[in-house]
């Protein structure tokens, strides 16, 4: 399915997520982007109980999902535009709730073989000394406490001493209904984009902060993206693998982002996959589009002309 500039462009941004801030952000470049390349669009903000009425009556023939978390990356927009018959750009229904939801993507992970840090998952119905328990007595520490529908970093701690668990737990739990507890990987940090059969080079993020959280990855100057990281062509090759294995088993498609730790040894392990990664001025995927010769502009227009629906 192609799209012109006649093509009626509905970007869809910001939302009740914790993470609209960076929609916008986010809706905002890929709009200047398209615009720049001659497409006519609207910049819509998400209003749940409205959004159907409003890609009617604007008579919209493609949604480009700008939205990050809740509704944009769990399924719910695209299960929408499944029912309307509106193309949209990145994964499908099940991808994003698979790569939303930490308990159920860190499953998928191990029940395929690939490489995941050690974890638990617990649930609100537990109670939080019965939870301080299990991980103390499964556990070393540090470990990471993640909320299990949270993205960028929101709802992450890391845990360094058994004292500081309980209001950790606490903090993750008051994002979702469920956590993931994981041992802490001590090592560098990568992440690879894949869209569609095309394997994007390895970025290895390097924050001044020694933490990639909220503010690393929001503020610009305080994380550096070295592209092509700085590693071994065999390092480089079993990464770029692993990133593609965790995109076909997801069933992901348009363009997605797979974010590993290395430890110490030089043994990648996976974190978590992004369907709908940032496309901001700091954003990953764009570094590395660019280290392909992509420009940014291009880049958005690429995931515009992959836009469908029908596929899980």
């Amino acid at each position: 399915m192609k799209f012109d500039e006649k093509s009626r462009i509905a970007v869809v941004v910001g939302g009740p997520s914790t993470e609209a801030a960076v929609s916008r952000r986010t809706g905002a470049a890929i709009a200047a982007a398209l615009q720049g390349k001659g497409y006519h669009l609207d910049i819509l903000e998400l209003e749940p109980r409205q959004l159907a009425q409003q890609l009617k009556e604007l008579q919209i023939d493609v949604v480009f999902n700008a939205l990050h978390g809740k509704y944009g990356e769990d399924g719910v927009l695209q299960g929408l535009c499944e029912m309307l018959e509106i193309p949209y750009t990145g994964s499908g229904v099940m991808a994003s709730a698979v790569g939303m939801n930490k308990v159920m993507s860190k499953c998928a992970f191990v029940g395929a073989g690939i490489p995941t840090a050690p974890f638990a998952y617990y649930f609100s119905t537990q109670s939080i000394q019965s939870i301080q328990q299990d991980v103390i007595q499964h556990f070393s520490f540090p470990v990471v406490v993640k909320s299990a529908g949270q993205g960028s970093s929101i709802g992450t701690v890391i845990v360094r001493r058994a004292e500081d668990l309980r209001a950790a737990l606490e903090e993750a739990f008051s994002y979702n209904d469920s956590i993931v507890v994981e041992s802490f990987i001590d090592g560098d940090e990568f992440t690879v984009a894949v869209m569609g059969k095309v394997i994007f080079p390895v970025i290895q993020i390097v924050s001044e902060t020694g933490r990639y959280d909220y503010y690393s990855k929001y503020t610009p100057g305080i994380a550096k993206h070295l592209c092509p990281a700085p590693i071994s062509e065999e390092k480089t090759k079993e990464m770029q693998e692993l990133a593609y294995r965790v995109f076909q088993i997801c069933h992901a498609r348009g363009v997605a982002r797979v974010d590993m730790m290395m430890d110490r040894e030089g043994q990648p392990f996976v974190l978590e996959i992004n369907t709908v990664p940032g496309m901001t001025e700091t954003s990953l995927v764009p570094d590395a589009a660019r280290a392909m010769g992509v420009s940014f502009e291009d880049l958005c227009e690429q995931i515009l002309q992959e836009a469908s629906f029908g596929k899980f």
